[in-house]
């Protein structure tokens, strides 16, 4: 039998200062001319009270069949798809991420399948955000895509010559060598990709062509892939060529170790937060959930309102981009407690990944579709339907605009904080059970548990929980679980 603690509250505790600051309440406010609330005539979002999910490898139509049946129901804004570029013929998941030309034919499906995708999605009020590739091409030597263009080394049916490329003259096979040389991170190839020279106005004009075409498809915006690897001038110089104002963010690994800063890159859009995901897996992992009260206060820490925040992506669940300490779906309820922290904490825009299931880091996607018959298929985890997700969007977006409250940790296994008299949130990560008396500022009643799993009716059955007369929450929280109240869901 499972051990009790007991954990005692004193009334009117100190409410939590860290994600009061200006930034934190900001919401998705322009930062620029490509940045925008409004992303399509059809989608909109707001950074503090929306989320969207990367569903990693998943074709265009079983995604066009998600957005209605699942995603749009719920309230997610975005999808983040795969590259939809034709991309080198072969069955590892990074083959995607290696362009051979911009036809719209992928593993993804046709570009027919992908305007679908597209529109249906737009109808459900779910934005499309491609993930673009503007740094380099496949990797240097000869092959083919998957649409059977066919290439040869520096010579890409785009048309992409010899002289569009840089040729740094480095370690032989002009690859990076030093992340401490901005030069050579910036100029030379990242691996044996061979990068593009986005310098030249020509190579920017084919850049945004594509970018273009795809905007014609109504994509709401743009992951840009590897963005720290190009000048973030270039970059706004090829995002000026755009037809319209889709939103922008960028991949840009920063951990303060380099001379890339990614703050730098906030004049073309959003950018990704690396150093949260590693930060949440020190506080889940290493059972100190009590740094987390200041988590987007500390230095080097992008805005709220522009930082992309996740606690991981495809890259970092397979080891790379510094993926080694991480949490991903084979953490279990760990990683599912990550995920609710995440879109309980008023930082960011954050980023919910869907992956299917793997072994070898570069495997590839199942054959097998993701969702049959209403229900997540074997070889894939849909972690984005689980309710440690879904009640949480709802947490999200009606706590959107208020700040933390009553910060309470104890012992670094247990946090218990509020959303002013919106939200309040528990989350256990220790091995027992604890019997808690919590401070809330919510109003008196019963309340639904709202990442507990509910009763065949939805009816909230066995999850339900009370606020006495002066706002004291008193319950069990299982080991490694969490409870999340809101107001809008009290009997």
């Amino acid at each position: 039998m499972t051990t009790l603690k007991t954990l005692y509250v004193a009334l009117f505790a100190a409410t939590a200062l860290g994600a009061c600051s200006e930034d934190a309440m900001q919401t998705g406010s322009p930062l620029n001319s490509n940045q925008g609330k409004t992303v399509s005539p059809a989608v909109q979002f707001d950074s503090s009270a929306d989320v969207f999910v990367q569903l990693f490898e998943w074709r265009w139509p079983d995604i066009a069949l998600e957005c209605e049946n699942f995603l749009g129901p719920h309230g997610y804004a975005a999808v983040q798809v795969s590259p939809p570029q034709e991309h080198l013929n072969l069955p590892e998941w990074w083959a995607r991420y290696q362009p051979i030309s911009y036809k719209i034919e992928s593993r993804g499906g046709t570009r027919a399948e992908f305007a679908d995708m597209v529109r249906r999605c737009r109808a459900a009020g779910v934005g499309i955000y491609a993930d673009a590739l503007t740094n380099h091409m496949a990797r240097i030597g000869s092959g083919e895509g998957f649409a059977g263009s066919k290439y040869t080394e520096y010579d890409y049916p785009v048309p992409y010559g010899y002289d569009d490329f840089h040729h740094c003259g480095r370690n032989g096979n002009d690859s990076i060598a030093d992340y401490q040389d901005l030069w050579e991170v910036q100029n030379c190839n990242l691996g044996t990709l061979a990068d593009l020279d986005t310098a030249k106005p020509e190579v920017r004009k084919k850049i945004a062509a594509y970018l273009n075409d795809l905007l014609s498809l109504g994509v709401a915006g743009f992951r840009l892939d590897a963005a720290k690897h190009i000048p973030h001038e270039e970059i706004t110089a090829y995002l000026t060529l755009l037809d319209s104002k889709p939103y922008i963010f960028q991949e840009v690994i920063d951990r303060g170790t380099e001379p890339i800063n990614a703050r730098d890159y906030l004049v073309n859009g959003s950018v990704t937060e690396f150093k949260y995901p590693q930060a949440i897996f020190e506080a889940f992992k290493g059972g100190q959930l009590g740094l987390l009260e200041d988590l987007e206060m500390r230095a080097g820490y992008l805005p709220a309102h522009s930082a992309i925040v996740f606690v991981d992506n495809h890259d970092l669940q397979r080891g790379h981009a510094g993926g080694e300490d991480i949490l991903n779906y084979k953490d279990g309820k760990l990683y599912d407690l990550a995920n609710v922290f995440m879109l309980g904490w008023p930082y960011g825009y954050p980023m919910v990944m869907s992956s299917y299931k793997f072994d070898d880091s570069d495997q590839g996607p199942p054959q097998s579709r993701p969702v049959s018959d209403n229900a997540c298929t074997a070889d894939w985890v849909c972690e984005h339907r689980r309710a440690t997700r879904t009640g949480m969007l709802k947490f999200r977006k009606a706590t959107a605009g208020t700040p933390v409250t009553d910060w309470q940790a104890f012992g670094g296994e247990v946090i218990s904080f509020g959303r002013g008299d919106r939200g309040h949130l528990v989350i256990n990560i220790g091995p027992d059970t604890v019997e808690g008396t919590f401070i809330t500022r919510m109003a008196p009643g019963e309340y639904c548990n709202v990442v507990a799993e509910s009763g065949p009716q939805n009816d909230c059955a066995g999850s339900m929980v009370t606020v006495d007369d002066v706002g004291v929450l008193q319950i069990s929280v299982p080991p490694i679980s969490a409870v999340a109240i809101l107001s809008a869901q009290k009997n």
